[in-house]
């Protein structure tokens, strides 16, 4: 048995010996990764911050009879611009002239009975003074024309509210804008004050409204506040198509309060609509101008890459070798990003080849070079 032993540990000691007498295999190290530099610049970077916006009339008023009665007249044509003053509706007119006839007629004799008092009381209180009449009736003669005084203010208040009715019955337009569809027809019965008639509302200039958190409201406020200027772009617009709107913005009121549901306060901004683009109730995208704009340092968009919601560039040290940096973005701007941190104006940031590219990793500025063995003929 001791000597099968001794046979079988000889040619294990054998085949290790000669395992070490060979040479470790020498580990090729990995070749640099190719990519395209671009170096990082300073440029104009304008650019807005965008909200969702409605636009609304500066007037608008819901047209509603003050008196009832039928109507018996419509003035204008539907969807027409009306100007201030003109006739719209007319509500049957008849018992509110008679009406203001008979108040006039009232006040006539009441004017009349109050002549005759003056004179009764005057002459009373002469025949006072030679004492010829007794003072009982100089007293009913100054109360008598009290009376009348009375009953000529009570007259002239009975005209100015038949007349008040008698131009109630006919319904103007309170300012000039773009009127909508009637609401009623001829001979149709209205109500004081609940049967709507129709809509009138105003069109240049027009006003655009939008939410702002109120965390915003110094920002706005301070526009507010700024003289206006007749070119300013501080308030651009652009439809829901993304078409845009050429004549600029002015911020024309804040709202009095801050939501407290939702945290946001309202703000309107008027814009000129002289050819009518502008419609009430349309939906649009205002662009109010970021606060950041100007010149800032600019990259191409394709150089950013994205992990667990932070950025990062990759930044050529000697072309070499590529250092990853975290910065800090602000908005696109066509292909390229605003950078606000991060890195400086001429670092050189890769935009080729990042999908290989590790942090501190050799780089190849270019197109791969190839291997020696790829560089022969393949034999004929």
């Amino acid at each position: 048995m001791n000597k099968r032993y001794i046979f079988l540990i000889g040619p294990v000691a054998m085949l290790m010996w000669v395992s070490c007498k060979q040479a470790p295999k020498q580990i090729t190290a990995l070749p640099p990764t190719a990519v395209t530099l671009v170096s990082a610049e300073k440029g104009n970077a304008i650019y807005y911050d965008q909200y969702p916006g409605v636009v609304v009339p500066l007037n608008s008023v819901e047209l509603r009879s003050q008196v009832a009665g039928y109507l018996t007249g419509i003035f204008f044509k539907e969807g027409d611009v009306v100007e201030k003053g003109k006739p719209l509706y007319e509500i049957d007119r008849r018992k509110y002239q008679s009406a203001y006839l008979q108040a006039q007629a009232n006040l006539s004799s009441a004017q009349a009975n109050l002549i005759r008092s003056q004179k009764d009381a005057d002459r009373y209180n002469q025949l006072l003074k030679q004492d010829a009449v007794a003072k009982q009736l100089v007293d009913n003669a100054t109360a008598t024309l009290a009376s009348s005084q009375s009953q000529v203010e009570s007259a002239k208040a009975g005209v100015v509210s038949a007349k008040t009715d008698l131009d109630y019955s006919l319904i103007r337009a309170p300012f000039t804008g773009r009127i909508g569809i009637s609401q009623v027809k001829l001979g149709a019965q209205v109500s004081p004050g609940t049967t709507l008639l129709n809509t009138i509302s105003s069109e240049d200039p027009i006003a655009v409204d939008f939410v702002v958190d109120e965390k915003d409201i110094p920002r706005f406020a301070a526009m507010q506040s700024k003289p206006a200027i007749k070119a300013d772009s501080t308030f651009m617009l652009s439809s829901s198509t993304g078409v845009a709107y050429k004549q600029p913005g002015k911020i024309l009121v804040i709202d009095r309060g801050v939501d407290n549901q939702s945290g946001t306060i309202k703000v309107g901004i008027q814009f000129p609509n002289p050819k009518k683009e502008l419609i009430s109730g349309m939906s649009v995208v205002l662009k109010v101008l970021n606060q950041q704009s100007g010149v800032q340092v600019l990259i191409p968009y394709k150089a950013i890459t994205e992990q667990m919601g932070e950025f990062f560039v990759f930044v050529s040290q000697n072309d070499t070798i590529a250092v990853q940096h975290k910065v800090q973005v602000g908005p696109r701007v066509s292909d390229k990003i605003v950078i606000m941190s991060g890195i400086n104006e001429g670092d050189k940031v890769v935009t080729e080849g990042l999908n290989r590219l590790r942090d501190k990793g050799k780089i190849q500025v270019g197109p791969p070079k190839q291997s020696a063995q790829g560089q022969q003929q393949a034999p004929k």
